[in-house]
């Protein structure tokens, strides 16, 4: 009499044998709002612990965006649907740390080289063509600035004349505006 304590086919899993340098894709069950989805994780096996016991786990890293990501999978797992080898290497280690330092290494040989070839992102001719066309926009918006003053002083002064003209002819006197009262006009008024 057998009993089963694991939704998983144990034997397949065991059978499957991941070892450290395979490339492998995970098929991880996601419950997101009562639905089950799943997501899929791929990379190498850098460390296989407890061989194939009931605790028995793998972990998988790989490169997301430019940051390193490791997941530790349980390998008899119900939460994994499937686990498929999609590259087998050779190597002469059990557990494969040394890729972190390696890729680290890696990264930051990257990112010297971009340094440098961010020093320069737009060629010569480039900039002296924005430079040009920048100075062209600030010199037309300048010459458009002097052409409006220039249309806006020869369309007041025509008018300012005329109107001048027939004042000073004529010579009316406009009507005295009435004085207000100040505070010192009112102590003198008292006084005198």
């Amino acid at each position: 009499m057998q009993t089963v304590i694991s939704p998983v086919n144990i034997d397949e899993r065991k059978e499957l044998g991941v070892k450290p340098g395979d490339t492998v894709r995970v098929h991880q069950k996601i419950q997101e709002r009562g639905k089950t989805r799943i997501q899929l994780f791929e990379g190498l096996v850098i460390a296989v612990k407890h061989g194939a016991e009931a605790g028995a786990t793998f972990t998988v890293r790989t490169t997301l965006s430019g940051i390193g990501v490791e997941k530790i999978y349980p390998l008899y797992s119900p939460n994994i649907d499937k686990i498929e080898i999609v590259k087998r290497s050779k190597v002469r280690r059990s557990k494969l740390y040394f890729i972190r330092e390696k890729v680290a290494r890696e990264m930051r040989r990257q990112l010297r080289r971009m340094r440098i070839m961010d020093r320069t992102t737009v060629s010569e001719k480039e900039q002296s063509d924005t430079r040009k066309k920048e100075e062209e926009e600030i010199n037309a918006k300048a010459e458009a600035d002097a052409a409006a003053e220039e249309a806006k002083a020869a369309e007041e002064t025509p008018a300012e004349v005329v109107e001048e003209a027939p004042v000073e002819e004529t010579k009316e006197e406009a009507p005295a505006a009435e004085e207000v009262p100040t505070e010192e006009a009112a102590e003198e008024k008292k006084e005198g």
